[in-house]
């Protein structure tokens, strides 16, 4: 029996688990939603009468000293751009009929992040935005690997959106 990587199992998992899902997390770690993802989730969400619920981080980008710093924290502009972001999908969601509801969570750990959120609001599913995958060492580096990580340490399924 030919050993099966890993990488392979997870994207095999998070493809064929197809539903029925009760309710989904449409989760950005920072990037803009593109409408990919929000078609994918629509598809999802119509087929097994979900609801969605939308997250998007407000990267905080480290300590200093071992102390929170002010200057590192998220800035007014950024909140406000995540906020908008999730505010429009969400109404975009309704208009096409499903419930939806969402909210902007500041961390430094946006997997632990997403995958506590999905945890707490029930979710069954996971829809995230994702750049093509990277050397896996490398990737660990690169915040935009992030969905990568989620895939990897997710116990349900999740489903990488690429353009």
């Amino acid at each position: 029996m030919r050993a099966v990587p890993a990488s392979v199992r997870e994207q095999d998992r998070s493809e064929t688990e197809t539903g029925p899902f009760g309710r989904i997390l449409l989760a950005s770690e920072g990037r803009q939603i593109p409408d990919a993802a929000v078609a994918r989730v629509l598809e999802l969400a119509k087929r097994s009468d979900a609801s969605v619920y939308v997250l998007s981080i407000a990267r905080v980008h480290g300590v200093a000293f071992g102390l929170p710093n002010p200057g590192l924290l998220p800035t007014k502009h950024e909140w406000d751009e995540q906020r908008d972001m999730v505010r429009k999908i969400v109404k975009r969601l309704q208009r096409k009929g499903i419930e939806a509801d969402g909210r902007v969570v500041g961390t430094r750990k946006s997997t632990k992040v997403i995958l506590q959120e999905a945890g707490l609001s029930g979710c069954d599913a996971i829809v995230m935005a994702a750049d093509p995958d990277r050397n896996r060492v490398a990737g660990d580096f690169m915040w935009s690997q992030e969905p990568q990580r989620v895939r990897r340490r997710a116990k349900v399924p999740v489903f990488l959106v690429t353009d």
